[in-house]
């Protein structure tokens, strides 16, 4: 059987969950990649404070992602957030304002290399990953959060529709990023 070359292919990735066998299916997914594991906060922070990563998906409940996303985004680490039980608008939100390039639903565990290849590739590109995760998924938050859930939070929602490519989540990874800094930008 032939395969299309991943665009994730020899990538090195961090996977953060509590649950062994979502670790599991993220390592078989991603077979391309070298995947390194880590089941809970200060494994994780251990594994980012020695080694380089090209990515890292977190889940958010368990293993204190929220918190480990500063840590992935203050060492420049694209940063996808993958979770079920935290699945709602204001963790959304959150992550967004703390640098995540994307938010995914472990529903979507079986199609993870492909959005993710999409998102990376879209993040390396320049092209904004989150209206890109909206168009793909738009339906799926809707489903979730309910109707009208960006409403509940207009003023964030409005100023982040206007500024997509330039959003907060950017802005936080730039001020990390070592080659803008050293431009004095």
């Amino acid at each position: 059987m032939s395969r299309t070359k991943s665009y994730l292919e020899g990538m090195r990735i961090l996977a953060v969950d509590d649950e062994e066998d979502v670790l599991d299916t993220i390592e078989e997914d991603l077979e391309f990649s070298h995947v390194d594991k880590a089941s809970d906060y200060h494994m994780a922070k251990e594994k980012i404070e020695k080694e380089k990563y090209d990515l890292a998906i977190l889940d958010i409940m368990g293993v204190d992602g929220l918190n480990l996303l500063q840590d992935t985004v203050a060492k420049g680490i694209p940063t996808v957030m993958l979770t079920a039980h935290a699945m709602n608008a204001d963790t959304l939100m959150t992550s967004i304002q703390r640098g995540a390039i994307s938010f995914l639903p472990k529903e979507k565990l079986a199609e993870l290399e492909a959005l993710l290849a999409y998102i990376l590739e879209a993040h390396h590109s320049g092209k904004p990953t989150w209206k890109l995760l909206f168009e793909e998924l738009g339906e799926h938050f809707d489903e979730k959060f309910g109707p009208g859930w960006q409403e509940k939070n207009g003023d964030f929602w409005s100023k982040f529709n206007q500024t997509y490519s330039v959003s907060k989540g950017i802005q936080t990874r730039l001020m990390h990023d070592r080659e803008v800094l050293s431009k004095g930008v």
